[in-house]
């Protein structure tokens, strides 16, 4: 629902010699009362007036600024009270510019009157008097009356605001507090003058824009925190103590995102020693893809190392994701690899994922079949997967990806890489020498200068040695 735009509204102000130079506004200005009839709410209507409010709010040239020109114009000042004959002194802004007040008795009036071109809120605190009252405006439903339940309000209903409370001086203690429960500051109307007002509005403004740009910092190192965590958990360390395997991975996030996608990956030794290996992805991006990545990881591991691998453990992995994902629509793709004690031979099961590339000693890089592949986790509920067995030989890389990487453009047309181009790619690099990391930093980033710039899609890529592997 959108809220519609005020008129134009200000302040009663006082009738005061007016500065050098502005003596037709200044007139203007003594003349408001009389001239400027008021609505039912007892504030100023200066649309029923043009030439009155011209002088009151803006400078004789000047027409009423929209939100869009507030930073050309000068400060607007919201004064709520529920005194409507409230009435503040005239102010300038640092530039000399007239500060314009708009005023309300209540919230519900504020609301309506609190758009974009407002920079400051100045709250005026019920005098002493007025705490007891049951018919206040600001009073509670139990006809109790919170003397800064009024605040609180205003802070809710204005967060990006900067906001000023005015009471008298007898109520210091409330003044104080006022800050401590979110104000920037507060004045008492008891000494309060153009100066002072103008001055105040003009840092209360400044802090706020500074409290906001801290914010904003702290809620960044707290994103970036947990984007380590998440990374942590999706990108773990591998086991492979006793192993003579060489193990490099890598991991680049797309573009479009802040925090890592649900690309995961993990590779551990169990105790008979088998090298078990798993690479993973779970459709869409964000935290929670993120998350559920980790949980199927973590439960990968645990698994493999309770004795479960191949089918039994894909099944229970899905049991995972369909208690874990929040929407019934989300899978996840896995690739698992167990590879024998002696490191000539491996078990392969696919669920939905890109077949492995092998490379064998003296050979070209080659994709494994994938037409005895199984579905990806979550889609059928009594799916299966079946093994198929790979000869290894003595010395050969395994490299095993997300989609990611075979996904980006060639040029600038519709041409995708796909998964022979990748093997093209990675064949030329093991020519040229590339080992272990810098064989898949090196492809990692042609794949990104193919496609033009960064990857749409996460990126993950963990590459397995044993012996060295000779072109």
């Amino acid at each position: 629902m959108s809220v519609p735009i005020p008129r134009q509204r200000t302040a009663v102000l006082p009738q005061e010699a007016a500065p050098a130079g502005d003596a037709r506004d200044g007139a203007a200005a003594a003349a408001g009362p009389a001239a400027v009839p008021a609505d039912a709410t007892g504030l100023q209507d200066t649309s029923a007036a043009p030439e009155a409010a011209e002088s009151t709010s803006a400078a004789p040239s000047e027409a009423p600024a929209p939100a869009a020109r507030s930073a050309d114009t000068g400060l607007t000042l919201l004064l709520i009270g529920e005194d409507p004959t409230s009435s503040v002194p005239e102010m300038r802004d640092g530039q000399g510019r007239r500060v314009r007040v708009r005023t309300a008795r209540n919230l519900t009036e504020a609301e309506r009157l609190l758009t974009d071109d407002v920079h400051c809120i100045l709250l005026d605190l019920a005098p002493a008097g007025a705490r007891d009252r049951t018919d206040a405006p600001m009073a509670q439903e139990d006809g109790t009356h919170d003397e800064l339940d009024a605040l609180r309000a205003v802070l809710r209903l204005a967060p990006s605001h900067a906001v000023l409370a005015l009471t008298s001086e007898a109520d210091a203690e409330r003044a104080a507090e006022a800050v401590r429960v979110g104000a920037q500051d507060y004045l008492f109307r008891d000494e309060l003058d153009g100066a002072v007002l103008g001055r105040a509005v003009r840092y209360a403004v400044e802090r706020k824009r500074a409290d906001l740009a801290q914010r904003q910092l702290t809620e960044s190192r707290m994103l970036a925190q947990e984007n380590r965590r998440l990374e942590r958990g999706l990108l773990p360390t591998p086991l492979l103590d006793g192993s003579d395997l060489r193990f490099a991975a890598r991991y680049r996030p797309g573009r479009s995102r802040a925090l890592l996608g649900g690309d995961f990956y993990d590779t551990v030794r169990t105790a008979d020693g088998t090298v078990h290996a798993m690479i993973g992805d779970v459709c869409g991006h964000g935290p929670d893809e993120a998350a559920l990545g980790v949980e199927l990881r973590i439960a990968w591991r645990a698994l493999t190392f309770a004795g479960l691998c191949g089918d039994a453990l894909l099944s229970t992995l899905q049991k995972v994701l369909e208690h874990e994902r929040a929407d019934d629509e989300i899978f996840a793709t896995l690739c698992l690899v167990d590879i024998a004690p002696d490191g000539r031979r491996a078990g392969v099961w696919l669920a939905g994922h890109p077949a492995p590339l092998l490379v064998r000693s003296g050979g070209a890089p080659r994709l494994l079949p994938y037409e005895d592949g199984g579905p990806a986790l979550g889609l059928l509920p009594r799916a299966r997967w079946p093994r198929r067995q790979v000869a290894l030989g003595g010395a050969w890389s395994l490299m095993m990806y997300t989609d990611g990487l075979i996904e980006g453009r060639v040029g600038n047309g519709n041409q995708r890489l796909g998964q022979e181009g990748m093997a093209e790619l990675v064949g030329r690099r093991m020519a040229a020498g590339l080992r272990g990391e810098e064989l898949l930093d090196a492809a990692v980033t042609e794949v990104r200068d193919l496609n033009g710039g960064e990857l749409t899609d996460d990126v993950a890529v963990l590459l397995l040695d044993r012996g060295r592997v000779a072109n």
